[in-house]
């Protein structure tokens, strides 16, 4: 008797193990925990019918696993904060088209649709770009807070600030590109050169941005909004700006194609849409922008409205098409022109930096000549715009380095030395210059 209750015991708990796998929902993710944490419980509580599992992956992580996995799929949803990445997906076939029920939630923030027009994916949160910094840091330095991009390139700036490489984080990248397509690409890759000649470090994942500038370990860092809203919500000594140049879109959820349980995955988007959801977003661990305009009558303080008023001046009409066609040779010239040559683009743009300061009361044609050499140098970026956006070059970047040492082969491999060989070559060029000026 007591063996038949053993079995029978062990048959109801294989059974329930069926039907919690039928009905579990796998969403692949690049939020934080803190973000995924609080929506599986708040949908927990509000929907007995599924149970959430979490991947959790970085940006370009995320959108090669689907594409890899899609012949035998085992995820249902993507989770993240880059429009290009889902544009990809779509672009792919890995997305699936479903109709969502949701209410009060507007076609457009500022110029950007929400979401989808072709019902692909949905926007459910709104996101910014710009920059956090520690308020004691910067009173302890005697600096005052960077609040346009142009300020992180400050000398007075030098070693203080931090930010993630956009091939490691989906939200640098957006950061990134808005900068390139608001103040052009010559320009923007300028204005990134000149920032990161300032660098702290460049930090492995975007949580460590915030998590530096928490910690104190640098002053100041290039992050998306809510970041800098969650830290100082849970009583972190920071504050954040928005630059001129910045966009506002929508952080997005969309239903992978071929879904194991796209019911689940329906169930799921419709929750984070409702407005206990879109509640959820003001934990003060998250803190991010609703994109329901009615939600912001409950805003905790510090929370500012994208739909109303100047709280955030966007000024960029972000084009996601474009940043998606040149998403992996923009990461790919980061890693070159930065994140791996870090060391030489510091010592060129502080060698600049240093020129000017000791030139600065002196009228010496020939050393302002150099110092203008030196700095169309570090500007100088290896590729056009032009380039970047043709779709047999853009072709060539198909492959992922997880760290500097991974070996990269083929056109890519090629093409990437020849702009470390122009860097190299034009930071080197730049500091002896430089070293020059100042000499005279």
């Amino acid at each position: 008797m007591r063996k038949l209750l053993g079995l029978t015991a062990l048959g109801l708990l294989v059974s329930a193990g069926v039907a919690n796998a039928a009905d579990k929902v796998v969403v692949v993710t690049s939020f934080p925990k803190e973000l995924t944490d609080a929506f599986e419980a708040a949908f927990a509580a509000s929907n007995l019918d599924y149970e959430l599992e979490i991947l959790s992956k970085g940006t370009s992580a995320a959108v090669k696993y689907i594409q890899e996995t899609a012949g035998n799929n085992t995820s249902d949803l993507m989770w993240a904060s880059a429009p290009d990445a889902f544009e990809v997906l779509k672009g792919n076939d890995l997305l699936a088209k479903v109709e969502i029920n949701a209410e009060g939630i507007p076609e457009k923030i500022g110029t950007y649709p929400i979401n989808d027009p072709d019902g692909f994916y949905y926007g459910f949160a709104a996101s910014g770009y710009g920059i956090m910094w520690n308020t004691r840091y910067l009173q302890a330095n005697e600096l005052e807070p960077a609040k346009e991009w142009e300020d992180l390139a400050k000398p007075e700036y030098f070693g203080h600030v931090g930010m993630s490489a956009p091939s490691r984080s989906g939200t640098t990248h957006l950061t990134v590109e808005t900068l390139l397509q608001g103040a052009g690409w010559e320009k923007g890759w300028a204005d990134w050169k000149w920032i990161s000649g300032n660098m702290n470090t460049v930090t492995e994942r975007s949580f460590g941005v915030p998590d530096g500038v928490n910690s104190g370990n640098f002053g100041l860092g290039v992050v998306i909004d809510f970041f800098g809203f969650s830290s100082r919500a849970s009583g972190f000594p920071v504050d954040f700006a928005y630059p001129s140049v910045t966009a506002v879109v929508p952080a997005n959820i969309g239903v992978v194609k071929n879904a194991p349980n796209p019911e689940g995955a329906k169930a799921f988007i419709e929750f984070v849409l409702s407005p206990e959801g879109q509640q959820v977003l003001f934990d003060p661990a998250i803190m991010r922008l609703p994109v329901n305009p009615a939600a912001y009558a409950t805003a905790p303080d510090g929370i500012p409205n994208p739909f109303e008023g100047d709280d955030v001046k966007a000024s960029v009409n972000f084009d996601a098409d474009r940043s998606e066609k040149r998403y992996n040779v923009v990461n790919s010239l980061f890693d070159v022109m930065v994140t791996y040559r870090l060391t030489e683009l510091r010592e060129a743009v502080r060698a600049v930096q240093l020129a000017e300061i000791a030139l600065a009361d002196k009228d010496n044609a020939e050393a302002k000549a150099l110092i203008a050499e030196a700095r169309a140098l570090i500007d100088a970026t290896p590729i056009t715009e032009e380039e970047s956006l043709d779709p047999s070059f853009a072709a060539v970047f198909q492959q992922k380095r997880k760290k500097e040492s991974d070996v990269i082969e083929g056109r890519q491999a090629e093409v990437e030395q020849q702009w470390d060989a122009f860097v190299v070559e034009n930071y080197a060029k730049a500091k002896a210059l430089a070293e020059k000026a100042a000499s005279l």
